[in-house]
């Protein structure tokens, strides 16, 4: 059997009319595609980056957030990323989302209106408490950082 938490409400206000809401494309994907809403194709040349509208406002709700992260499609065939992966959509922000697409890639890429360029993933937060130290645990891997673990 398996434990699921129940599924947050996500309240969405389209900015505009032509906006689509996010939209699961399988039964058992965990992202939502995300689309571009644009009024003329927009081309990323190679190492190019661009912020992709798509019409949408979110009500996350407290406890929760968005997740943006690339599609896996666009990546392997494209080289198109989501720069700042994965990206964050705090409860508590209310303007449009925006997508930050890099091209990696060495040709350039055309994007158009209705591309699937992202995935959203709706996630529990959990808020540290910071309690300052003057002296921590020792561990057996202690100061060990890049690449000290082995490969």
């Amino acid at each position: 059997m398996v434990n699921r938490t129940p599924e947050p409400n996500i309240r969405v206000l389209k900015k505009n009319p032509e906006a689509r809401l996010p939209q699961y494309e399988t039964e058992g994907a965990s992202g939502m595609d995300l689309r571009a809403l644009l009024f003329k194709e927009l081309v990323i040349p190679p190492l190019g980056r661009e912020r992709i509208p798509t019409g949408l406002i979110m009500e996350i709700p407290p406890g929760y957030e968005g997740q943006i992260r690339p599609r896996s499609g666009l990546a392997a065939r494209q080289g198109i990323t989501v720069l700042n992966s994965p990206g964050t959509i705090d409860a508590d922000y209310r303007g449009e989302v925006e997508i930050i697409l890099i091209n990696l890639g060495n040709e350039p890429v055309t994007i158009h209106d209705g591309d699937r360029i992202a995935q959203l993933v709706i996630t529990p937060v959990n808020r540290a408490i910071i309690l300052e130290s003057g002296l921590l645990s020792e561990t057996k891997r202690g100061k060990g950082g890049f690449g000290s673990t082995g490969v």
